[in-house]
């Protein structure tokens, strides 16, 4: 008798923290926002979030108002969706709400990188050292050198002004990344006095061979960041996780040329601190996609906003040929390669804020902080809600203030200068006569603000400064259509096309 009354007191206390679990027992307590668990135990609403993020959050503030916490996946996520609480979420100290908690999670599960303590201030410390301040005028250099290397390295011998056909998607993509993975990851050196061009053939062949095997990876990402691939999709994800963890390993990195500061000192402190060389292949993988999963689609919307804009385009090419003329350069047959600097892409306005926008358009991450320990949101309208310990906050800019129209007017719409006053100053923002701080996030805010920003912007306008000044571009069909976004990477950066547009391109002389 005794055996069974212990059997059952198991069986009860099994089920009720299996019920506890699953959220069964789950309320709202009076001061904390509405509370939505779906109809799926532990689940919740994970299979609309994941296959419509943007749609879903949409609903929630029409059904909820404007902070409202659901169940994902077993964790209890607060969205705020007013861009006056952004400021109070992201500055509030890493004891109550903390960045880290996610990121730690995700790196580990996408790029088998596990980081240690001292990770966070080894990455912020050779960001701010190296893709800032002067020490990011090296960075640009080098990536100019790059662009040169792929993008105009046979333009020198006078080659006739035909017109050339691709894939506008894949073909910014490819330039892009290949540009800032030579820049970052060092080159090829020379086998013997004499062989520089044989060197930068390896560059232009190993660094498209990279690019192909990146991008069936980038492919892979959301469903592997959600834990939800089936098991031969994970399979291929696992292999070319191997992949890359040998190309980028620390001891063939060591036998490039010129590899960037930010690189090499980050492997260095790593080691110091006693990261393992294996773990240390595994965070160069995560770097690449870092400081490029995001810029080369970023450039192709940029192009394809602009071919689709000839308003646009024109102002945009007017400025960077006004800029490149009083550096003393111009674009001619036989001419050298042109070098842009860093304060050439400093006087580009009207190119910034088309960039701007475009990112306003097409960026979209979540900003995730771990609740610590239970913490009090004064919102817009004066309440006061409580953030529950062990849940989770989020933020989802883009419908929050990118794609707001009581902030930009027609939101949907693509103004090149629509972050610019008439006489080319910043412009300023309101939300019910009360200015904005927050008028636009593609890079994340507070600590969790991407360190390689202004790295990734200057990259990304060196291409289009390039390719402006030294192309004739067309799309194929007039009447090409934008195309529309793969909704599964809603919450990972840049949109990404569901399918490509065809372009033309020519030398311009």
């Amino acid at each position: 008798m005794v055996l069974w009354v212990i059997l059952l007191c198991t069986l009860v206390s099994s089920l009720l923290g299996g019920l506890y679990v699953l959220g069964v027992f789950r309320r709202r307590r009076p001061d904390e926002p509405p509370l939505d668990k779906g109809t799926i135990p532990w689940l919740g609403y994970v299979l609309e979030f994941r296959k419509d993020s943007s749609e879903f959050l949409k609903r929630m503030q029409r059904k909820h108002g404007d902070v409202f916490t659901v169940l994902i996946s077993g964790y209890y996520f607060t969205f705020v969706m007013d861009p006056f609480c952004f400021g109070t979420i992201v500055k509030e100290s890493r004891s109550k709400l903390d960045f880290s908690t996610n990121a730690t999670q995700l790196v580990k599960r996408v790029f088998g990188y596990k980081p240690t303590k001292a990770t966070p201030n080894i990455v912020h410390a050779a960001s701010t050292k190296h893709l800032m301040g002067d020490r990011l005028t090296v960075l640009i250099q080098a990536t100019m050198k790059s662009f040169q290397k792929l993008l105009l390295f046979n333009l020198s011998s006078g080659e006739k002004r035909v017109w050339q056909e691709e894939n506008l998607f894949h073909y910014c993509y490819n330039i892009v990344f290949r540009a800032g993975y030579l820049a970052l990851y060092g080159t090829e050196p020379p086998r013997g006095e004499g062989n520089e061009e044989e060197a930068e053939e390896q560059d232009r062949l190993h660094s498209n061979q990279v690019f192909q095997e990146f991008r069936k990876y980038d492919l892979l990402f959301p469903r592997l960041a959600y834990a939800v691939l089936p098991p031969k999709d994970k399979r291929e994800a696992e292999w070319l996780k191997r992949h890359f963890w040998n190309v980028l390993s620390v001891k063939r990195v060591w036998q490039k040329d010129n590899i960037s500061s930010w690189i090499s000192d980050q492997d260095q402190l790593l080691a110091e601190n006693g990261v393992p060389e294996y773990m240390r292949d595994r965070f160069m993988f995560m770097l690449l996609w870092a400081s490029q999963g995001n810029t080369g689609p970023t450039a192709f919307w940029l192009l394809l906003y602009l071919l689709k804009h000839p308003e646009a385009l024109k102002a945009v090419r007017d400025e960077v040929d006004k800029v490149l003329r009083e550096s003393g350069q111009e674009v001619k047959v036989g001419s050298s390669p042109v070098t842009v600097t860093r304060d050439m892409l400093n006087q580009t306005p009207l190119l910034d804020s088309a960039l701007e926008e475009t990112l306003r358009l097409m960026a979209a991450p979540i900003l995730i902080r771990a609740v610590l320990e239970d913490t009090c949101l004064r919102t817009s309208s004066g309440t006061e809600l409580s953030l529950r310990r062990g849940d989770r906050v989020a933020l989802f800019p883009h419908i929050s203030v990118q794609m707001n129209p009581e902030i930009h007017e027609e939101p949907h719409k693509f103004k090149y200068d629509r972050f610019l006053n008439p006489d080319v100053t910043r412009k300023d923002f309101y939300r019910n006569g009360k200015k904005l701080k927050f008028v636009s996030m593609p890079w994340g805010a507070g600590v969790s603000t991407c360190p390689g920003r202004f790295f990734a912007t200057a990259e990304m306008k060196l291409f289009v400064f390039l390719m402006l000044s030294h192309f004739d571009l067309e799309l194929v069909s007039e009447e090409e259509e934008i195309p529309a976004i793969d909704t599964s990477r809603w919450g990972f950066g840049t949109m990404q096309p569901v399918r490509d547009v065809r372009f033309r391109y020519r030398p311009r002389f």
